[in-house]
């Protein structure tokens, strides 16, 4: 699948402020970007850095003013659809040196929280079927609903609550799997079919040797998504991060799907 994306960001800020940017998509074994333009208003510094595992890049910027921003690219996707029900889970002590912080507690996901409810609810299955099972009774049980949350939200506010948006259906879910003892992570991506149009938020498991993309919102497919990071949670994947106080002027974001 080809995706054209194209992001407009205009910040104010009253000072000097420095901006850590991580909205371009990434390149990876399955997506490649074909062209890609990044624009921003005048800066008094900028430099690319390494994102989390290495997927995607961080911009650190510095800005004053009125701060403008225009990405464009268009991204050819090559990743399968699979379903992860069938799928072994891999014992702890088996598990690669990179995915144990992708099991522990974080500050949106407080796994340690739900190790009983887990089991209560999904102790028969295990490995992809409970993923499976965890996906879909968040999708069933909990509703979209904007401005539901804020960004002090955590997975347990919203399991609380059953409403959300992307990002806190993601937390829950990672929530779960690391309760369950599975890798999780989250995982910033642009899809076409995301209501309302903005950054998405999915979850990537670590099942069958291997990381795998979920949505529990169900609005997008892993075959038609635009990875741009993945992180423990939402705050290492923040598209935008100011230190120092921004005023947003206007924000958008277009995916379109061009074959």
């Amino acid at each position: 699948m080809i995706l054209d994306l194209d992001v407009q960001l205009h910040y104010r800020v009253e000072e000097v402020t420095d901006v850590l940017l991580q909205l371009e998509a990434a390149a990876t074994d399955d997506q490649t970007i074909i062209k890609a333009n990044i624009q921003f208003s005048e800066t008094a510094h900028f430099a690319r850095i390494m994102a989390e595992d290495g997927i995607g890049e961080r911009l650190w910027l510095r800005v004053e003013g009125d701060f403008t921003c225009s990405y464009t690219s268009k991204m050819r996707i090559e990743r399968p659809d699979l379903e992860v029900g069938a799928m072994r889970q891999v014992s702890p002590h088996r598990l690669p040196g990179d995915t144990i912080k992708y099991l522990m507690p974080s500050r949106y996901c407080p796994s340690e929280e739900f190790y009983n409810f887990v089991e209560a609810e999904f102790g028969g299955l295990e490995g992809g079927a409970r993923v499976a099972a965890m996906r879909d009774w968040i999708e069933d049980r909990f509703s979209y609903v904007s401005g539901a949350s804020n960004a002090l939200t955590t997975a347990l506010d919203t399991f609380v609550q059953r409403q959300g948006v992307c990002r806190d259906f993601a937390h829950v879910l990672i929530t779960l799997c690391r309760a369950s003892t599975i890798p999780a992570r989250f995982v910033s991506v642009f899809a076409p079919d995301v209501t309302p149009p903005d950054f998405h938020a999915v979850v990537e498991v670590y099942l069958d040797d291997d990381w795998h993309v979920i949505d529990p919102t169900g609005m997008a497919k892993a075959s038609e998504m635009a990875m741009i990071g993945v992180g423990v949670d939402a705050a290492h994947v923040a598209f935008m991060t100011s230190y120092g106080a921004a005023e947003l002027v206007n924000q958008t974001v277009s995916v379109a799907s061009a074959g």
